[in-house]
């Protein structure tokens, strides 16, 4: 199963997608390239379309628009089964009168293989994914995590052109979660399948993808490396979902200071460097971002850029956040504090605030689209 003992991993392309429920637009012109072998990862908030782009490219959707291709044969029209794509759905799927080994086994017998390959083929998936064990189980005697993997492995025997992963971690605990995350991903580098993933939770979203696709309400914001969209996000849709906390935003307006042009709002004042906002000129209505691990305390030599009164304290162990109010009414922001700090912090304590000019984010206020 590596690499080369088997078909080349194929593109996936789709362009111009559209697809409607009644009067309710769900796909609005949606273009999606996953290159050989890539790792697609559709993330998004809930009713964003991600879910029915996905099975859009299974073939479980009619699309009214648009076309899909895979493997450069047009798919647009054709019935999943005919698409060559294995799909591992959120729910498991499995057959509960079936055992472990029979669920393994279930794609090939439907698609005619011989006895003897479809017996190799479970041998070899159940070691992959450590089920020798379990083969003679039900579902029903299996764990969430279990039950995960013999679904992956249902998909995995049947060695298809593309996998099509629906949201297949959202019933796992969190530590669970982590552990078939990076099972996952492991399993992508070996088999070098071309894949596509829906889910809401960014932590998997950046930590799986070759390429990240954030849609927001049918369409794709913004596409591209997880830590380029990360660190250069093209509106404020996509600044503010990905990263966890959220960024801080603050409405302000861009005026002329000591250094150049600032941007104030909200008893706070940033520097804006030049050579990121090259375009933007005094006056402009602008909304800033600010993430949370880039606000440090500030300390003699630094540019200060406002202060917050600390009302909740969130000491998580590895890091501590603290919320505060820079004027009330007004916005609160949230600073992620290194352990020496945070050992320091009081609530109704004045904390004083630096960042590096480099690092702050504006937004035009009225469309949303980044200043850079």
């Amino acid at each position: 199963m590596e690499r080369g003992e088997t078909e080349a991993p194929l593109r996936c392309e789709a362009r111009g997608l559209e697809k409607s429920f009644g009067k309710t637009a769900v796909l609005r012109g949606v273009d999606l390239v996953v290159p050989d072998g890539g790792f697609a990862v559709l993330v998004g908030s809930s009713g964003c379309g991600k879910s029915t782009l996905l099975r859009s490219l299974a073939g479980l959707e009619t699309v009214d628009a648009g076309t899909i291709r895979i493997a450069g044969r047009d798919v647009t029209r054709l019935p999943p089964r005919d698409r060559d794509v294995a799909m591992v759905f959120q729910s498991y799927a499995l057959y509960p009168h079936l055992t472990v080994r029979d669920n393994l086994a279930f794609g090939l017998k439907m698609h005619g293989a011989a006895s003897a390959d479809i017996a190799s083929r479970v041998r070899e998936v159940s070691a992959m994914l450590g089920l020798d064990a379990l083969l003679d189980r039900l579902p029903k005697e299996l764990s969430g995590g279990q039950r995960q993997r013999v679904a992956m492995g249902r998909a995995i025997a049947r060695r298809p052109k593309m996998f099509l992963f629906d949201e297949p971690l959202s019933n796992l605990d969190a530590a669970l979660r982590a552990d078939v995350r990076v099972e996952i991903r492991r399993l992508h580098d070996r088999l070098g399948a071309t894949t596509v993933y829906v889910t809401h939770d960014q932590v998997e979203a950046m930590t799986l993808a070759d390429t990240l696709w954030v849609m927001n309400h049918g369409k794709v914001e913004q596409s591209g490396a997880p830590l380029d969209v990360y660190e250069h996000p093209k509106t404020r849709f996509v600044a503010t979902f990905l990263g966890s906390p959220a960024m801080n935003l603050i409405d302000g307006t861009l005026k002329t200071g000591s250094g150049g042009i600032v941007a104030e709002g909200f008893d706070v004042t940033v520097g804006v460097d030049p050579a990121r906002f090259t375009t933007v000129a005094p006056g402009l209505d602008v909304t800033i971002g600010l993430r949370p691990h880039d606000l440090v305390v500030h300390e003699e030599g630094m540019a200060r850029i406002g202060e917050i009164v600390i009302d909740v304290v969130e000491a998580l162990g590895f890091e501590t956040y603290v919320h505060g109010w820079t004027r009330q009414p007004g916005p609160t922001l949230i600073v992620r504090l290194d352990a020496d700090h945070a050992r320091r912090v009081r609530i109704g304590e004045h904390l004083p605030l630096s960042i590096d000019k480099a690092k702050v984010h504006l937004f035009d206020r009225t469309s949303g689209l980044a200043l850079a």
